[in-house]
């Protein structure tokens, strides 16, 4: 990244928060220093990409749905000036630069593609010592799986009446096929050395980087 100011996009003109929103710090806390080119998979309206784009030169945000492009894109309007691109495609089809990413992330998308043609994908694009942060959806199996779905419940139930919680109107859903036990085992299996996390909020999250060689 070059010495120049990035510029800091405009104020979000339909602010929002929910449980997804709630990992955006964390993700951008992993961005790395001098972050030329970071990439969203599953980028809905754009609104991480936005705040990624205050952390990288080039960001650039892709999404199968043309109603959740056009949300981001019209959104983005206003912040031509920060690299912000937009494309609409299939994630695990488009035309991507291999080794072109110095930080890629995810927010509760993999669940709607097959987990581990996609973590591949991710580990190609993303650049030798570049970071990877995937935060999902799972399916809770066995008594400890639900012991902990219990026990966070009214934490979730209370933040979401406090905070708000919505949704981006006309954000696909889909429930998750495979388990934490299951994502667990196949990201270690897929990259190793990665740092895996369940969180309160009903989340997971991975944390990798890549080898420099």
């Amino acid at each position: 990244m070059t010495g120049q100011e990035i510029p800091m996009p405009p104020a979000d003109p339909t602010p929002y928060w929910n449980t997804n929103v709630a990992r955006h710090p964390g993700i951008l806390r992993a961005v790395p220093p001098g972050c030329e080119a970071a990439l969203d998979v599953g980028c809905g309206d754009g609104l991480l990409a936005r705040k990624l784009a205050e952390r990288a030169e080039r960001v650039t945000g892709i999404d199968r749905s043309p109603e959740m492009i056009a949300c981001a894109r019209e959104l983005a309007a206003d912040c031509r000036d920060l690299g912000l691109t937009f494309v609409e495609d299939d994630f695990l089809a488009a035309d991507l630069p291999v080794g072109g990413y110095d930080f890629i992330c995810s927010v509760t998308t993999i669940h709607h593609m097959d987990f581990e043609s996609a973590l591949v994908r991710m580990r190609e694009l993303l650049c030798p010592g570049g970071t990877l942060m995937v935060v999902g959806l799972a399916r809770e199996a066995g008594v400890r799986d639900w012991a902990t779905l219990i026990a966070a419940a009214p934490v979730v139930r209370v933040a979401k009446v406090l905070r708000h919680a919505r949704a981006p109107k006309g954000m696909p859903v889909a429930d998750p096929r495979m388990s934490y036990g299951q994502v667990r085992a196949a990201a270690r299996q897929l990259l190793p050395g990665v740092r895996y996390r369940r969180h309160v909020l009903r989340r997971y999250s991975l944390t990798w980087h890549k080898p420099t060689a």
